[in-house]
């Protein structure tokens, strides 16, 4: 039976990504999705960068950015005596990054399906914007956050080149289940490879499983 730290940790770095994706990602998908700004095209492609970027040299510029010489990560060192490279938090400002589209892109588009005139009408009964979004458009969109969630934690999940690069492989600290998979394979252990293997192909397949019979259930809701 295989070492099942490195799976608890990528679900703990999944986790801790996904609440922070939810409330960073929220209001900029709000804005993309309300905004009339001429910087919207240039802030939609930088936030889909990780989309096409290869996960290495995402890695490796957060590898400079985040580096005990750097005034981020020389900051963080004096702040905590611990260094963001190869260490937990680290990863989770990884994941973060590179996560990013597929917790805005979904959540931009639930929120311009929701339009404008359910919160002109909200605003016209004296609800605030706050009020607006919170009782209005948020529950309208909840298939967006659901989606937007899930994809997000499993994206996470998956992760290779870019917490190889931030993280490295330290056990109990940043050693993720897809890192333990490389380097069983590296050393001949086909046999705990393919049990967590399985388990991620097992995972993948409930992952989409899930999202397609959400969107399918409320396609059916709302026709």
């Amino acid at each position: 039976m295989p070492d099942l730290g490195p799976l608890w940790l990528s679900l703990g770095l999944a986790s801790v990504t996904t609440l922070i994706l939810l409330a960073l990602g929220t209001p900029l998908a709000w804005w993309l999705a309300r905004t009339r700004s001429g910087l919207k095209p240039a802030i939609e492609a930088l936030t889909a960068l990780p989309l096409i970027l290869p996960p290495t040299v995402i890695g490796f510029y957060l590898l400079l950015l985040l580096n005990p010489t750097s005034p981020i990560g020389s900051f963080w060192l004096s702040l905590t005596g611990e260094t963001l490279t190869f260490s937990f938090t680290g990863l989770v400002v990884a994941s973060v990054i590179y996560s990013l589209p597929f917790m805005v892109q979904p959540l931009q588009s639930a929120f311009e399906g929701v339009g404008r005139a359910p919160l002109e009408a909200a605003a016209s009964l004296g609800a605030s914007p706050l009020d607006a979004f919170f009782r209005v458009a948020a529950p309208l969109s909840i298939r967006g956050f659901l989606t937007a969630s899930i994809l997000s934690f499993a994206h996470t999940i998956g992760e290779f080149g870019v917490v190889l690069m931030v993280g490295g492989s330290i056990p109990g600290r940043t050693r993720v289940i897809s890192i333990a998979i490389f380097e069983q394979v590296e050393s001949l252990q086909y046999g705990e490879a393919h049990v967590l293997s399985g388990i991620l192909i097992a995972f993948s397949f409930i992952t989409l499983l899930l999202v397609y019979s959400l969107n399918r259930r409320f396609r059916l809701h709302v026709g």
